[in-house]
């Protein structure tokens, strides 16, 4: 076991290379012709279907599973494909059991689903690995569209502008597109490679260009993009971290998650990572249990979240929290730091207890201790060198109809623009519709 050189309780190879490979597989194995077939014969195909209406891209989820019933699932992959160009990813990330899942029929009358994201892997996986585009790139228009950031929300856009025959800068602060899905979404959840992959399927629809290493006020002014294209997308996510606000928080070991996370995406050999004994989770997001699950199959013995308020509270979902702890984490609610202490280096989380006051949430002035080697922020993250002149509304770039900001001719979209939820699903509608609307206002619409 190596140590780190950054605190003595954090290190790596704590398991071998065969335990780390087996705790990083798939997460929800991709399923065979039959099981497809099985899964795809208990929808209803309702009318109405309410998995459809809580699909934030709209796809037509009867028809495509139907499509597969029928056996013709490439058929099935180009009716998802329309509504949702990431539908691969988003077969594996998205939150299925709190969207379609949740209002499917067959949960209301029996309490189990269709298995609609594994399904909606299952065609999609078939189309891509045939190497096939499902779509022709229009006759080029001669316009030119700016997209910053190539993440859920900037590939969605760049790929349905590129379809309507504009030609794409894409621009990513960051070595590799891909953003979000390249980045700060668990191993176990996207293996392979995929989210590169999916990047480069998306790319042969032709007249996108990516540019990697440019970050919008370092390398790109907002000025210059708009003189030199005839309108621009923002898609850059939100770089910044919020502050723990507790004591110690400079301390080594202390660090924010989605870094951690980014890093052990990045990681050619898992075993390589430095992890703590004793790991402890701030937040109650999506995030906090990516950091939290993964923390624990890297090899820490003791991992625990901490969030602020009560279970039914936490963002993560029920699933997300059923799932962390079947791996190990502890899961503590309405607990916030205090102070992180340890001489130089993080050796113990000081938490108080939280109760709902007539002011909102209040301490109890009731404390405990917890062994913490590592500290993981996953608080919430923020939105950083948002260009001058763009409204700003809850500390996100204001936008109204599909995505128009305050600038004309710029629009936005994802995690970095204020409106709906920070999901991936969320931020491809977002992109899909702000093409459209650049689109329609490019062509005299």
């Amino acid at each position: 076991m190596t140590n780190s050189p950054f605190t003595p309780g954090i290190a790596s190879q704590r398991l071998s290379p065969e335990d780390l490979s087996a705790n990083f597989s798939d997460l929800h194995p991709p399923l065979d012709d039959h099981e497809a077939l099985v899964a795809a014969d208990r929808c209803y195909f309702c009318h109405d279907a309410p998995c459809m209406t809580a699909c934030p891209t709209s796809i037509d989820i009867p028809l495509f599973i139907r499509q597969i019933s029928t056996g013709t699932p490439e058929a099935a992959a180009r009716t998802i494909f329309d509504q949702n160009i990431l539908g691969g990813m988003c077969a594996r990330v998205c939150p299925t059991e709190t969207l379609c899942e949740e209002v499917c029929v067959r949960e209301t009358a029996e309490g189990k689903p269709v298995l609609i994201g594994q399904l909606q892997r299952y065609a999609t996986d078939k189309l891509m690995a045939a190497g096939v585009h499902p779509f022709t790139r229009a006759a080029a228009t001669g316009k030119r569209v700016a997209v910053v950031g190539a993440g859920p929300a900037g590939l969605a856009c760049a790929h349905r502008l590129a379809l309507h025959g504009h030609d794409v800068d894409l621009y990513d602060a960051r070595p590799k597109g891909g953003g979000l899905n390249e980045y700060g979404i668990a191993a176990y959840k996207a293996v392979g490679g995929f989210a590169g992959s999916e990047l480069d399927w998306l790319m042969k629809i032709g007249g996108i260009t990516l540019h990697t290493g440019k970050a919008l006020g370092r390398d790109l002014s907002l000025e210059a993009l708009k003189a030199e294209h005839d309108a621009v997308f923002l898609g850059m996510g939100l770089a910044g971290v919020n502050a723990l606000r507790a004591e110690g928080e400079d301390k080594d070991g202390v660090a924010n998650a989605v870094d951690f996370i980014s890093d052990l995406r990045q990681a050619g050999d898992l075993s390589s990572l430095p992890v703590g004994r004793n790991v402890v989770v701030i937040g109650g997001g999506m995030t906090a249990v990516d950091a939290a699950v993964q923390s624990k199959l890297l090899g820490a013995e003791n991992v625990t979240i901490l969030y602020r308020r009560g279970r039914d509270e936490m963002p993560a979902s029920r699933f997300e929290q059923d799932l962390a702890a079947a791996k190990g984490v502890r899961l503590v609610f309405n607990a916030r730091p205090v102070r992180v202490t340890g001489n130089g280096t993080a050796a113990a989380l000081e938490a108080e207890y939280t109760r709902s006051g007539p002011n909102g949430l209040e301490g109890t002035g009731e404390t405990f201790t917890i062994a913490a080697d590592q500290v993981l922020k996953a608080i919430g993250q923020t939105l950083e060198g948002a260009p001058e002149g763009l409204a700003i509304e809850g500390g996100k770039i204001a936008v109204t109809g599909a995505g128009r900001t305050s600038l004309a001719g710029v629009w936005a979209g994802g995690d970095c623009a204020s409106g709906g939820e920070d999901l991936t699903v969320t931020a491809v509608a977002e992109g899909r519709d702000a093409a459209e609307d650049i689109h329609q206002t490019l062509m005299g619409g």
